[in-house]
């Protein structure tokens, strides 16, 4: 009969006496349909834990003590550390008031290890608790969906990037050149945003009227004027707003100018220049950035 093991057992211990081996427990996963992996784009996720501390990685390990009959193996394979696995083991067993994993004697290379039917059972409700779950995310998500200006929202929101201004909106006016394409985008507000994309990209992008996309504007790319005095700009976007954040660095300052409607554009300033106009919140400013300064994103075909 399986014994459970008391302490960790000595790297250079002999291999107990061969007695009758004990045949390996059939795979569970054998018979279990693999789960998809959640999307990139899923609007809805969430992590399973059982008991509020055994998650993925906890049953990775159960499993791999399965698949191989050995716990340093299996430890290496889930991202333990022999000790640390072992430890994990035996703590969860010691909760569960069963051991989860046993030594077993004989057979070729002088034995292993196997799961206890308490983990069989607890590996066993993981499948199918992740298939449960799998399923309700996938219920969301379809609600999500049926809900066209929240899942709008949240497909926004979804994207990372360094960059860090971003505004969604929906493309207003589009000229197309040869070379050259210029889209504007409306974000809200009474305000717009226009860049300028090689005609080959627009059309990669399929943009058009009516098309939803992100404006992507570095804040280093975001020229603060505070008095124009009598000079016009050759730069397209232009967003006037009154300052309503000034957090200081070392060397730079990232200044917030909000505008109207609500909406805020970040700019990155050098220190010396904040003290030679005098930028301090609630004072009025103008967001200036080229077309070119600015990247769009539109949503890839489903």
């Amino acid at each position: 009969m399986p014994r459970r093991t008391p302490a960790l057992p000595r790297a250079d211990a002999k291999p107990a006496p061969a007695t009758a081996a004990v045949p390996a427990a059939p795979l569970v996963s054998a018979n279990v349909v693999p789960l998809p992996r959640p999307s990139d784009t899923a609007l809805v996720r969430g992590d399973l834990r059982l008991g509020g501390r055994l998650d993925a990685r906890f049953f990775a390990l159960l499993r791999a003590v399965q698949d191989t009959g050995s716990l340093q193996k299996a430890a290496r394979a889930a991202g333990y550390s022999y000790k640390g696995a072992w430890l994990l083991l035996e703590s969860a067993g010691n909760l569960a008031r069963s051991p989860l994993v046993e030594r077993a004697t004989g057979g070729r290379g002088g034995g292993g290890s196997v799961l206890t039917p308490a983990a069989l059972q607890l590996l066993a409700a993981w499948q199918q608790l992740q298939i449960r779950h799998a399923g309700f995310l996938r219920e969301q998500e379809a609600w999500l969906l049926d809900q066209p200006g929240l899942s709008a929202l949240l497909r926004s929101v979804s994207m990372k990037t360094t960059a860090r201004n971003q505004f969604a909106g929906t493309v207003s006016a589009l000229q197309s050149g040869p070379a050259t394409t210029h889209v504007t985008l409306g974000i809200g507000g009474g305000h717009e945003i226009t860049a300028a994309l090689s005609t080959a990209s627009a059309r990669r992008l399929g943009l058009a009227v009516g098309t939803e996309a992100i404006a992507l504007v570095k804040a280093s790319e975001v020229v603060l004027v505070t008095d124009f005095a009598g000079y016009r700009l050759s730069a397209r976007n232009q967003l006037q707003g009154t300052v309503s954040r000034v957090h200081k660095g070392a060397v730079t300052s990232l200044v917030g100018l909000t505008l109207g409607g609500g909406a805020t554009i970040t700019a990155s300033v050098t220190n010396d220049a904040i003290e030679a106009l005098d930028i301090a919140v609630g004072q009025p400013a103008t967001a200036t950035f080229k077309a070119y300064a600015v990247m769009l994103a539109a949503r890839a075909p489903d």
